[in-house]
């Protein structure tokens, strides 16, 4: 199994390059605001096999699918929600064809349902599993790798994702990353050690923090679970290319090539297992991070 070649990689010392934003790309190639993303698996399937085919060749060893948003509840605000499968499984099958023969591995993306669970909020933890095991049955069906349950801030929303992609997909390995914010906490008042004991706890391997307010804040909060690190748990890390600010109507991040190429370098220097990049970033950020990390030199060794 792919998901268990990985952790061999790792286990090896191996360093491992994700990718970028999505969505950064899909605005860039004519997403508009408000639509669904995940309907371009099936409506411009060349636009989105052309960004993980992008990321490849800037040297990313893992694409995401685009299937962020590929719930029942965030894609019912589209009059999708009865297409989650369809279109989950388009979305693996797009990044498959875009890295055929590459070796690179696929992970199915799966975002949080933008809903609050029980007791703060109407949708239960069953519920929200049902949900999560549905999209899972749709990234299995398209062929993913692995799983990466990212950008959640509620332990409870990410127990609940994990049991869904287990009963949907058991042999699937599944990886976690949740989101924190400039006082080291998820929105829902999550640490980063609470994080890794947690899922360390749940039989997760794969554990880090995505998205946030850019390289600094995620340093901090990767260093701090590093030191909480489990025996036998890899970190991740994918940080947002900087913060956004609006340049004539445009949103711009300030986090350039240069800056994501020293932010890989330092997260290498914590021990960081994975290492890719969130919204704003590119290729161009993830080809001058894979030069940073010299892994070319780590392949050919």
């Amino acid at each position: 199994m792919a998901g268990q070649s990985l952790l061999q990689r790792l286990a090896a010392g191996e360093i491992i390059l994700g990718d970028g934003a999505m969505g950064t790309m899909l605005h860039a190639a004519g997403l508009t605001g408000g639509a669904a993303a995940e309907l371009w698996n099936v409506e411009h399937p060349e636009r989105v096999r052309a960004i993980h085919a992008a990321y490849a060749a800037a040297g990313s060893q893992i694409v995401e699918t685009n299937t962020f948003g590929g719930t029942a509840v965030r894609l019912r605000h589209h009059g999708l929600a009865g297409r989650v499968v369809e279109l989950n499984q388009a979305g693996a099958a797009r990044a498959r064809e875009a890295v055929a023969g590459l070796g690179v591995l696929v992970a199915g993306s799966i975002g949080p349902t933008g809903e609050l669970l029980e007791p703060l909020g109407a949708l239960s933890g069953a519920e929200a599993e049902a949900m999560f095991a549905e999209q899972s049955r749709g990234l299995a069906a398209g062929g993913v790798d692995l799983v990466i349950v990212e950008t959640m801030s509620d332990l409870n929303e990410v127990e609940a994702a994990i049991r869904g992609v287990r009963a949907a997909a058991p042999d699937l390995l599944v990886a976690a990353t949740l989101t924190f914010g400039t006082k080291g906490r998820t929105m829902m008042g999550v640490s980063p050690q609470q994080a890794i004991q947690a899922l360390h706890g749940w039989g997760v391997r794969l554990i880090g923090a995505n998205c946030g307010n850019g390289p600094q804040e995620i340093e901090a909060v990767m260093a701090q679970m590093a030191q909480q690190r489990p025996e036998g748990v890899y970190l991740v890390a994918q940080s947002n290319a900087g913060l956004p600010r609006d340049m004539n109507g445009a949103t711009v991040y300030d986090g350039t090539p240069e800056v994501m190429a020293a932010y890989a370098r330092r997260m290498r220097g914590l021990g960081v297992n994975i290492i890719g990049a969130c919204c704003g970033s590119t290729p161009a950020h993830i080809r001058a991070m894979g030069e940073a990390l010299a892994l070319q030199e780590q392949e050919r060794s």
